[in-house]
């Protein structure tokens, strides 16, 4: 199940990912996927906001640290793989131990997950689309991800 949205600022796309961590009760998996400057690190701050996360926390891209963690109504578990460059840095990550928990894990370059790793997630595409102007695809894989891509379309369309 796809659902393809146009977001005209970054905040409009961080409010959309405070929609998706409102609707989250744990164990999530998430991935973004998009060039440099898309937004990918703007949704999470949004989810992190649904999730409660305090205002004083820094939800900052973990390009060096990889993995950074914060608290919220839910665990979040930050992910960045920009750097991972082979199957063994990936495997050193222990990436199981994130995914399969009760919290939430947020996966910037998703691309570079190997496919046989997840069997169900709801991948966040996010592309230029000129100036401010983002183009959004949630692409649920799995029917518990159509049941939050189908409670995100309900709180948007709320929005409106």
């Amino acid at each position: 199940m796809a659902w393809k949205r146009v977001s005209r600022f970054a905040q409009q796309t961080r409010r959309w990912g405070r929609l998706l961590g409102q609707s989250m009760c744990g164990g999530e998996i998430v991935g973004l996927v998009g060039e440099l400057g898309t937004g990918k690190t703007v949704f999470v701050k949004g989810v992190a906001e649904g999730l409660e996360v305090g205002k004083d926390a820094w939800i900052r891209s973990p390009t060096f640290t990889l993995i950074n963690e914060y608290s919220g109504r839910l665990p979040i578990y930050h992910i960045d793989l920009y750097r991972v460059g082979s199957r063994e840095e990936l495997e050193a990550l222990n990436l199981r131990e994130y995914l399969y928990g009760t919290g939430v894990s947020l996966i910037e370059w998703f691309d570079k997950l190997p496919e046989e790793e997840l069997d169900e997630h709801l991948k966040v595409m996010l592309a230029h689309g000129g100036g401010t102007v983002r183009e959004v695809t949630f692409n649920a894989r799995g029917e518990r991800y159509e049941k939050l891509l189908r409670r995100l379309k309900a709180a948007m369309r709320s929005q409106v």
